[in-house]
């Protein structure tokens, strides 16, 4: 089993910034992929960004060029920092686990609130 603890989630005025942590306990893998989602009311749950193991970093086009994933291994944590936020990134933010080389995510955190007001 592994465990997602998400934190950083708040109120922001639009064009403000946040920083989302997550840190992974447990049985983790010795290489493993971190991703980011988020889900807005009325909404599927979406991609946002997501790490590898080696930092290769992919992200959702809404998001290119205004969040930036990155991870320290030593600290099994990955963090999502948002910048230039806008009211439609408002949403509950999950982090996400998957091994390398499998197809879906594993296992998810509980979700942290982002709300960034107009």
């Amino acid at each position: 089993q592994v465990q997602l603890v998400e934190s950083g989630g708040g109120l922001v005025q639009a064009g403000g910034s946040l920083r989302l942590s997550c840190a992974a306990s447990g049985r983790t893998a010795s290489t493993y992929i971190m991703g980011w989602f988020r889900q807005a009311p009325g909404k599927e749950r979406e991609f946002v960004a997501a790490v590898t193991w080696s930092y290769v970093t992919y992200y959702a086009d809404s998001v290119k060029g205004r969040f930036t994933i990155s991870r320290d291994n030593a600290k099994n944590t990955v963090y999502l920092q948002m910048n230039s936020l806008k009211p439609e990134d408002t949403a509950v933010y999950y982090c996400a686990y998957k091994r390398t080389g499998v197809r879906d995510y594993e296992y998810w955190g509980q979700g942290t609130q982002v709300t960034v007001s107009s």
